[in-house]
Order: structure tokens, then C-alpha cells, then sequence
């Protein structure tokens, strides 16, 4: 309600500043005005002027963005390959604030710097093959240099040696949840189709594959700190992107088809919590919601609860109403509690048999259905001894 009235009162002031447009315009009729609609010395100064505002305007809102908000970047990376990520995205922003800072100045100091003035005459030139070459050969050395960087970051981190000790884990997307697939013992993943889903099966593992009968399938991530993860990722429905914004690393998840990506985690949940800017920002994000927490409490609602960091498996693609919520859960374990976790779990094999088992009736359970069919002769009789008591009230 209250933002229909701020459209309303909105609209009934822009409606204000039409009508005092048209009754300035009224007022000035008989007057001696300039109607030639040709821009004066001063009308030229103006917009010179306008010019140099808005350049200032640039600036200052750009500095005050990066003090502002500067801090709400991502910070440590936690994996081998973020610090090259990092280092890219860096030279990157420098490039991009560089050439902003140099063309738009260039542009608005030009603007005023020969502005119109009766007294001066532009100069005309129909080409300039030196200028054409500063601006085509300059862009093109540097954007050729970063590309080539990029190629180099992106296969250094997308390599993965056949003969490499690696995990291997398949991250499954679908609408709106993640599932995660462990190899197992073998370290080979099971064969899976989506035609195979049905029941515990909810990723269509293929069970006659003898590779699949070790997998383990979870809904929360555990990966182990300074050991190679290999992911395969699939989609059951709609296009889906794994982003892991602490590791640095993104996948597109396509339906038909399994993309993959590897990492090195280089810090543990808990140690990523204990360094010092992530305590500063669990501290502040605690402090906001402690705040909101007293107004919550004063309408009648429930306290928020304490924020704690964890990693997160995010879905970086809008893939309907409920994207938003996609995440999972990614703990980072040392080596030993990793394989403690890992242990303590059970197969898929042992998921469906045990599902299997609980369908069939227990043992030495008498049949139900004689005893169904006493209790629904005994409901009819009773029914019909009420109704008939009920006609012989009605004819007395």
C-alpha cells in the first residue's frame, strides 16, 4: 500500500511540473524571446559546464561505490587455482577502471574544452590513418594479451592428468536441490540415465553396472583440504550452473550431457571461520541481524537465528521460482575426519535393499483380510438396525 501512495504522490508531482511548464510558457507570450532554437555562447557554456559536473559525478560516485562497498568482495580464495583466478579478475578491473578513467575524462574535457563559439570554426578532416591506427592496434595488443592470459589461467585449472589421484564426486542438479554422488572404494562412478529413476534411485544410477554398487549418494558435501576433486555434473531438468564461490569455480550442469571441473581445497571449514576478516564479517552480519531480531520480536514474530559461514554449492543460473534456495552445503575436512565421515555411510546398494525390504509385509503377520471384511459386515448391521429403528419412530 504504502508504495502505490509513493507512485501516486510521484506521478501527481510530475503532473504538477508539467502544468507550471505550461503556465511558465503562457507567461512568456509578447515577450521578446529567442525562439531561433539555435544554441547562444551561453547556452554552450552551460552544457560545457553540465559536462565537467557530470564527469565529477562519475568519479566521485565510483570512489565512494569502492569504499562503500568494496568490502562486500569476495575475500581469501580456498582453493590452488582461486589466487590465478583472482590475479586475472584483478588485472581485469585495472584494465577496464584504466581506460574509463582516461576516455570518459578525454570525452567530457573535450566537450568543454571546444564547446560552440561563434568566434571559432571547427576543424574538418575526413580520416586520419595515424588515429585509426593508435585506436585499433592499442586494444588489440592488449585485449589479445589478456585473452591469452585467460587461456593459460583457464587450462592450468581445467587440466586433469588421466593417471592423477583425484576423487571423483558427481554433483547432480534439479529443480530446486543438489545431490552428491560418491565413487566409492573403486573411485570409478556408476553408469546413470534419468529413464532409471524410481524410488531411492532418485539419480537413475544404473545398479547392473558393478562400478555403481560401492556409490554412495548424499545431500551435503564433504570434501577433504590439499587432495584433487574431480566433479561431474548433470542436470535432470532445466539448465543449471554449479558455482562455488570460495573455491572460484563454475560449471554449466546440461541436461544429456555431464561437464565436469576439479579443484584443491587449501582451507578446512573451520579454518576459513577463523580467519580474521570472516570473523569481522560474521561479527557484523550478527550485529544486523541481532537489530532486526528486536523489531521481529517486537511485532510478534521469531528472533533470527546466529549466522555461521560454511562453504556453499550455489545454482549461478535462473532455473525457476525456487533458484534462489538452490544451495547445499560443502564442509571442508581434513584428510582423517573426511574419511571417518565417508565411512559412516551407506551404499546405494544398501539404500535400495533396505527400501526393497521395508515394502514387503513382516513375518508371521496374520492376513488382514478376513478380519477387514468382520469389521465392515458388523458396520453394515449396525447401520441398518439404526435406520431401522429410526422408520418405526417416524411412523409412531
Amino acid at each position: 500500500m504504502t508504495s502505490l501512495l509513493v507512485i501516486i504522490v510521484l506521478v501527481l508531482l510530475a503532473v504538477a511540473l508539467w502544468q507550471l511548464t505550461k503556465i511558465f510558457d503562457l507567461t512568456q507570450v509578447g515577450s521578446s524571446s529567442d525562439d531561433s532554437q539555435v544554441a547562444s555562447d551561453n547556452d554552450n557554456n552551460v552544457q560545457g559546464y553540465i559536462m565537467f559536473g557530470f564527469l565529477a559525478f562519475i568519479y566521485i560516485f565510483t570512489i565512494y561505490g569502492l569504499l562503500k562497498w568494496g568490502n562486500l568482495a569476495l575475500h581469501t580464495p580456498a582453493s590452488e587455482h582461486g589466487g590465478l583466478v583472482d590475479n586475472l579478475m584483478n588485472i581485469t578491473w585495472v584494465l577496464i577502471f584504466t581506460v574509463q578513467v582516461i576516455t570518459q575524462g578525454l570525452l567530457y574535457w573535450f566537450s568543454f574544452k571546444y564547446k560552440g563559439n561563434k568566434d571559432k570554426k571547427a576543424l574538418f578532416f575526413a580520416d586520419s590513418n595515424k588515429l585509426e591506427a593508435i585506436w585499433s592496434i592499442i586494444p588489440s595488443v592488449v585485449l589479445a594479451c589478456l585473452i591469452l592470459y585467460g587461456l593459460y589461467a583457464w587450462n592450468n585449472i581445467m587440466f586433469v592428468d588421466k593417471d592423477e589421484d583425484v576423487i571423483e564426486i558427481e554433483l547432480y542438479a534439479q529443480q530446486f536441490k543438489w545431490t552428491a554422488r560418491y565413487a566409492g572404494q573403486d573411485n570409478v562412478l556408476g553408469k546413470a540415465n534419468v529413464r532409471l529413476i524410481e524410488g531411492v534411485n532418485t539419480l537413475g544410477v544404473d545398479m547392473s553396472d558393478k562400478n555403481a554398487q560401492d556409490d554412495i549418494v548424499v545431500s551435503e558435501l564433504h570434501i577433504p583440504k590439499g587432495k584433487k576433486v574431480h566433479f561431474k555434473m548433470r542436470s535432470q531438468d532445466v539448465l543449471h550452473s554449479a558455482y562455488f564461490p570460495h573455491f572460484r569455480a563454475q560449471m554449466n550442469c546440461v541436461p544429456g550431457m555431464v561437464t565436469e571441473f576439479a579443484f584443491v581445497p587449501t582451507y578446512t571449514t573451520a579454518e576459513y571461520r577463523e580467519m580474521p576478516f570472516m570473523v569481522e564479517k560474521v561479527a557484523n552480519i550478527n550485529k544486523l541481524r541481532a537489530e532486526k531480531s528486536i523489531e521481529l520480536v517486537a511485532k510478534g514474530g521469531t528472533a533470527l537465528d546466529p549466522y555461521t559461514f560454511d562453504y556453499l554449492l550455489l545454482c549461478n543460473k535462473i532455473c525457476g521460482a525456487s533458484h534462489y534456495n538452490m544451495q547445499m552445503k560443502v564442509v571442508v575436512d581434513t584428510p582423517e575426519d573426511y574419511k571417518k565421515w565417508l565411512s559412516e555411510k551407506t551404499t546405494l546398494a544398501q539404500d535400495i535393499a533396505a527400501a526393497k525390504a521395508a515394502e514387503k509385509p513382516a513375518e508371521g503377520a496374520a492376513p488382514t483380510t478376513d478380519s477387514t471384511a468382520k469389521v465392515i459386515d458388523t458396520v453394515k448391521a449396525v447401520v441398518d438396525t439404526v435406520k431401522a429403528a429410526v422408520a418405526k419412530v417416524a411412523m409412531k
